[in-house]
């Protein structure tokens, strides 16, 4: 089994480096004489990073026209977060496992209807109180012993951290972009209102790469994404693009599985028979890191933090005249 490591707690380091680049050290992710502690490959390991400058440009994701719409929905500036997933697990507490980030909606939990949704309050503008969730960002700077022996002895209390193996800081994004852009093969048609839709899949590790969609770069190098942790330049900041499936079938607002009733298009553009072009929800993350391999996205626990397993979620919470606005703008090529 591969080595996996995270970043030492002070006074357990090691010598390291990638690539050439100065890095701080890792070592194992806990100390066996602490009691309780078990020391399990928890990831992420050194090789699940990449020097951005090593990664070949081209590819930029999901092709899109030039008309889009940003909804601003802030950063999560109030905190809102939550272990739960009322799309994938709905009516359960922490049934996600792990911490979600939260803008739009305010009152997005595990119990969330699409009635409740409706009547709840938003961080967007013109009233879009729309669901945008997203795991965790954590710096494992100081990691070490302290919170391994914390994982490994679960407490309800702390429903998708330290329990589940997801310790570290939590980072606020420094940006968060919500863009809704055009189809360039055709005009697009509004999205029902209480649409959802995932993206990326949680359990990619382990589930294999059918269903990932992790897209990770950094700023200054936009025409190139990976799948692994990029390791930015000084001065620029770790980027996720999550892009959505953007060929709705026509009918439904959701599916057993959440994947078959809205689907990717085609490499150039073209949404398959059956389907129609709906906007196509982009959401670029920003993100201050310390340097060296030292973050990583919350996971379920046997995904290692995998940076594969990066996703989001997606309700459609807008007013119906303003889901009209998006698909003029998208149309008409405009940027609003």
């Amino acid at each position: 089994m591969r080595k996996r490591l995270v970043l030492a707690m002070a006074g357990v380091l090691i010598a390291g480096s990638l690539t050439g680049m100065g890095r701080p050290a890792f070592a194992d992710h806990c100390d066996p004489s602490v009691q309780g502690a078990q020391c399990e490959d928890v990831g992420p390991g050194l090789e699940d990073f990449v020097d951005i400058r090593q990664v070949p440009p081209g590819d930029t994701g999901v092709r899109a026209a030039r008309g889009s719409f940003t909804s601003r929905c802030g950063r999560n500036e109030n905190g809102h977060r939550n272990s739960d997933n009322h799309i994938v697990t709905p009516g359960v507490s922490n049934g996600a496992h792990h911490v979600h980030d939260y803008v739009g909606n305010l009152t997005t939990n595990g119990f969330s209807t699409d009635e409740s949704l409706a009547a709840g309050g938003t961080t967007c503008r013109f009233g879009d109180r729309s669901a945008y969730f997203w795991p965790v960002l954590r710096s494992r700077t100081g990691v070490g012993a302290a919170q391994a022996a914390a994982s490994a002895s679960p407490s309800p209390d702390q429903p998708g951290g330290a329990s589940e193996g997801n310790v570290g800081r939590i980072l606020l994004a420094r940006s968060v972009t919500l863009q809704f852009r055009g189809n360039p093969v055709s005009r697009v048609v509004a999205m029902p209102r209480f649409l959802r839709m995932i993206t990326g899949d949680a359990k990619a590790a382990t589930n294999g790469g059918a269903n990932a969609r992790a897209q990770w770069t950094c700023t200054g190098f936009t025409n190139r994404l990976t799948s692994r942790y990029p390791l930015c330049p000084r001065g620029s900041q770790v980027l996720r693009v999550l892009d959505f499936p953007s060929c709705w079938d026509g009918q439904n607002t959701d599916s057993a599985g959440h994947r078959t009733h809205v689907v990717f298009p085609g490499a150039n553009g073209a949404c398959p028979a059956g389907t129609r072009a709906i906007p196509q929800l982009r959401m670029t993350l920003a993100y201050s890191v310390p340097s060296g391999p030292s973050f990583a996205v919350d996971s379920f626990p046997e995904q290692r933090h995998n940076p594969v397993t990066d996703h989001a979620d997606f309700e459609n919470v807008m007013p119906d005249r303003l889901m009209t606005t998006v698909v003029s703008c998208v149309n008409r090529g405009l940027r609003c």
